[in-house]
């Protein structure tokens, strides 16, 4: 029997296979570029990608490709064959060229400005931090991507500078609790991802989900998730099977898939790894994805991974667990039995409290699309409102330190049964809060309003940003002061007044925080154009120049490009939408009316009966006929009166009040038709065949 162990990264070019196969000198050089960041030496790079290619040959590779991260949220690669002519014939190579610098065309990537469509140049750049891996039959190099002129085109360049960033500042602040060790601090995340499986089949049927990824009509099932039997449930075969298979695949390519089941909907399940350093996790996570939707096609089914699949249910999100530890093993997040008297965690965690607090909108921004306006606020996904969760202990600690009052340390009490039969255990000293967006999970915090297609780059390139700028200030401060132990008092009590506005440990679902939020003067951007514009503020704008991961130009493309997104994102759904409304909904319902009228008129001729059910039937279908065609005829003039609105932000307020409101209309008057036309007249699958077609 094959055991993981065996296979486990066998398609990772990782630690284990350098050392093996390069000299000491070379890989003891490599391994400071890793570590250390020190320069890469052009002999060293040589020697290992010949290495490199031998060992990707022998397992079966012929070509190698820069792969890559741009802004369309998806990753990138060209390939290229190792083959190569000489006078002797054709032979393998693979220059050290060729493995740190790549030159893609430029000019077809989203670029929100930075470059005219003319200008095509653009490099890839090894990442050496980020194991290469074999994906079929080619050699995969995770790379960072940037223009001709330096600016950065991707979504890992700004992740590699906001770590370094964090870890220049976290550096100081640990050697001033006596740390000398420490060579850098990383940032590790482990990136939960929820995601549906249909039935391959089925999901042609629609054209909804064959363009948008989600579903524009569909009337509620009669049964949803009412009874919560689907959440950790038993796996169904076919489920099983393709997560079997799923995990082979991910394991191969060194991923620690660890944790698995079903989740709350029907159709719907999550993988959760083993956190590691954010780059890597980053890698993976993208890789994850197209693996799921990859295995899924092999086993005839579909990976729906959008935030809002279907109404009514929950939507599909991604945690992102974020802690921070140093290159010798300590966890900085970690309180400890008494965090009261740790004193660096408390520092650091109050640096986190003060980084959410200012910089609320990036983490709100970094999780604005199209299809997450639909999921925040209900059924498990946290509000749009950003505040966070401490639990019951730490948040009395902050208070004994805030007010100078004595500690009571919060006994752990052992969990009781009530059958003695059952193992003893200490219970954990603080709840947990599943509707906070920003919440302390016991050594690490976990930001649950990402959704589940987006890359978990934007959010911890915020975090990171946010939380170094906080922890230069606090360096500069405590590097300079008389008396550190008094000073260190002071700051953190004044950070804790001055940042507890953002703690909150009740239901973020409420009405009632909504009110209390916008006294607290916390920021509630319900929409993306709500937020996006705000990633210009200058509060941002200079944070990020000070901790060099944006610069002014970089940021305004990137609002420009997430704009452009959404735009084009909801305009594909309302031209898909006015399509399958024109095409088959109102045909069909058409057909339908007219049939129980054709009914009506013979039972009424013929038989001289009542035929009450045909005729409120045909006269409601009627109705909500003309509210289609209605509607139908709206959003098509709709869209074609908006579209030519050249400024991204006041296009994507136009889509917001003018676009949305007409949809959401004609999807009302459409689902209730569906509710009441005879299924086979119905054109395309309902929500009961999507969502419980596999067994």
């Amino acid at each position: 029997m094959e055991r993981i162990t065996d296979y486990f990264g066998s398609l990772v070019f990782n630690d284990t296979v350098m050392k093996a196969r390069l000299s000491p000198e070379v890989y003891g050089s490599l391994k400071k570029t890793i570590e250390e960041g020190s320069a890469l030496d052009n002999n060293v790079a040589s020697a290992v990608a010949e290495a490199m290619k031998d060992w990707a040959t022998e397992h079966g590779a012929t070509h190698f490709t820069h792969w890559f991260q741009p802004l369309t949220g998806i990753t990138a690669e060209k390939h290229d064959s190792f083959i190569s002519n000489t006078d002797e014939g054709v032979i393998l190579e693979f220059s050290g060229k060729e493995l740190i610098k790549g030159e893609p065309d430029a000019s077809s990537f989203p670029s929100g400005g930075l470059r005219a469509t003319f200008e095509a140049r653009g490099y890839t750049a090894w990442d050496p931090t980020s194991y290469a891996f074999i994906k079929g039959k080619t050699l995969c190099i995770p790379t960072a991507f940037c223009s001709y002129g330096g600016e950065a085109l991707d979504k890992k360049t700004p992740l590699l500078r906001s770590m370094e960033a964090i870890s220049r500042q976290a550096l100081r602040i640990v050697r001033l609790f006596g740390n000398t060790d420490a060579k850098h601090v990383d940032t590790c995340v482990g990136a939960e991802q929820e995601y549906f499986l249909i039935d391959k089949k089925i999901h042609g049927q629609r054209k909804d989900l064959v363009f948008t990824g989600r579903t524009l009509f569909g009337a509620k099932p009669p049964k949803g998730q009412e009874l919560d039997d689907h959440y950790f449930g038993s796996i169904k075969p076919r489920v099983a099977e393709f997560m079997e298979d799923l995990d082979k695949e991910l394991w191969r390519v060194g991923i620690l898939a660890k944790t698995e089941h079903n989740e709350a909907a029907p159709a719907q399940h999550e993988l959760a790894p083993i956190y590691t350093t954010t780059n890597i996790a980053t890698d993976h996570n993208q890789l994850t994805m197209e693996l799921m939707q990859k295995v899924a096609a092999r086993h005839g089914l579909v990976c729906l991974l959008h935030e809002k699949p279907f109404a009514g249910v929950n939507g599909s999100g991604k945690h992102n667990n974020w802690s921070l530890r140093t290159d010798n093993g300590v966890n900085l997040l970690k309180p400890g039995d008494t965090p009261y008297e740790n004193a660096q965690f408390l520092l650091f965690l109050c640096a986190v409290i003060k980084a959410v607090d200012e910089y609320a909108d990036l983490l709100r921004i970094s999780s604005a699309t199209a299809g997450n306006d639909h999921r925040l606020g209900a059924n498990e996904a946290p509000p749009a409102i950003v505040s966070m969760f401490l639990g019951s202990e730490l948040t009395n600690v902050l208070c004994a330190i805030e007010n100078d009052t004595p500690y009571s340390k919060t006994e752990r009490m052992e969990m009781l049964f009530g059958v003695d039969s059952l193992p003893k255990f200490l219970r954990d000293t603080t709840d947990r809060n599943r509707t906070s967006p920003f919440a302390f999970t016991g050594n690490k915090f976990e930001f649950r309003m990402l959704g589940a297609p987006s890359s978990i780059a934007d959010t911890n390139v915020m975090l990171n940003a946010a939380v170094a700028d906080v922890l230069c200030g606090f360096a500069d401060r405590l590097e300079n002061c008389s008396d550190f132990d008094t000073e260190l008092h002071e700051l953190l009590k004044e950070t804790i007044k001055d940042h507890k506005r953002i703690l909150f440990d009740g239901n973020g679902y409420g009405d009632e925080w909504v009110k209390e939020a916008e006294k607290r003067g916390l920021p509630n951007f319900k929409t993306t154009p709500d937020c996006m514009i705000h990633l210009l503020d200058e509060k941002n704008a200079d944070m990020f120049a000070r901790t060099g991961v944006f610069s002014a130009a970089e940021l305004k493309s990137r609002c420009d490009i997430m704009l452009d997104n959404y735009m084009k994102t909801v305009g594909i759904e309302a031209a898909t939408m006015a399509d399958m409304s024109r095409r088959q909904i109102m045909p069909a319902v058409s057909a339908y009316s007219a049939e129980l009228v054709s009914r009506l008129d013979k039972k009424t001729a013929s038989y001289r009966i009542t035929a009450k059910y045909e005729l409120k039937t045909a006269k409601r279908l009627s109705e909500l006929l003309d509210i289609m065609a209605e509607k139908t005829d709206e959003l098509e003039q709709t869209i074609d009166k908006i579209k030519d609105i050249e400024d991204v932000a006041e296009h994507s307020y136009a889509i917001r009040d003018r676009l949305l409101p007409v949809m959401e209309a004609l999807r009302a008057a459409a689902d209730e038709a569906e509710t009441l036309t005879a299924e086979e007249y119905w054109p395309f699958p309902t929500y009961e065949k999507l969502l419980f077609s596999v067994n």
